[in-house]
């Protein structure tokens, strides 16, 4: 069974004493709030990773880094390398989240090599695709996608598949205030599941965790983690809000099995 995942993405958001305030509040929850449904997890920017880590104690707390080099070390001024990752005590890293992919030019290439270094260092990465409006609109949608899963899974063994979380980002609803409905959403989380079984086959398939990263709030997790394909979401905004993350935890063990 797919593990069910409620992942906050702070971005370049937060300063120091927000980030504390906000992984003190979450922590607090969950010691109060045991959960047995869901793991919770937090993405803070690199400069939090560390303080992140010492204050996310309880178990189900777990901290992401938003980003990681392909090599190893080196003269790569501005980067971090998974065994810094590791060093820091960070447990998952994302890996093609669109912003990096259109901003900063990740093509299919390099995030192949970056999964390949994430799990070299047991770390678990949060693999990103997804489409833009203009490729929906076209009815390229499904090949899109296709295509981003193919060239960056292929290579990968059965045993090794299940150890990467997948998150689907309709890229039209990221920060726009839109959201694929509930059955967009499901429509595209069972063909991502459908085309893992291609590449593996439907067990491996079902193991792995498929999250939405499309402007997930407290007002629709509901219907999109009720979904029988959606295992939780990658969400930004609300993330950072103590009030609306909690929520969305809440929300998260309530609905996700």
């Amino acid at each position: 069974m797919a593990r069910k995942i409620v992942a906050g993405n702070w971005k370049m958001n937060l300063n120091l004493a927000e980030g504390a305030a906000l992984v003190k509040a979450a922590n607090d929850y969950l010691n109060a709030n045991p959960v047995k449904h869901i793991d919770v997890i937090v993405a803070p920017p690199a400069h939090q990773l560390v303080q992140t880590v010492k204050l996310a104690t309880n178990t189900k707390l777990s901290t992401v880094a938003q980003n990681m080099a392909a090599h190893e070390n080196g003269a790569y001024t501005g980067e971090i390398s998974a065994s810094m990752l590791v060093d820091a005590g960070v447990e998952l890293v994302i890996v093609g989240h669109s912003e990096r992919r259109e901003i900063f030019g990740e093509d299919d290439a390099l995030l192949e090599q970056k999964l390949h270094k994430a799990l070299e260092h047991g770390l678990y990465p949060i693999f990103c695709v997804g489409e833009t409006l203009e490729q929906r609109k076209a009815g390229e949608h499904f090949k899109h996608i296709e295509n981003q899963l193919q060239a960056g899974l292929s290579k990968f063994a059965a045993d090794q598949l299940p150890q990467i979380i997948i998150a689907y980002e309709p890229i039209w609803a990221i920060g726009t205030g839109e959201t694929a409905s509930n059955e967009q959403a499901q429509e595209m989380h069972a063909f991502i599941r459908k085309h893992l079984a291609t590449i593996s086959n439907a067990a491996v398939a079902d193991e792995v965790s498929i999250l939405y990263g499309g402007s997930v709030k407290p007002a629709n997790a509901r219907g999109l983690f009720g979904q029988p394909d959606i295992d939780g979401g990658l969400i930004g905004g609300a993330s950072i809000q103590i009030d609306s993350f909690l929520e969305l935890i809440k929300i998260g063990e309530d609905i996700l099995r």
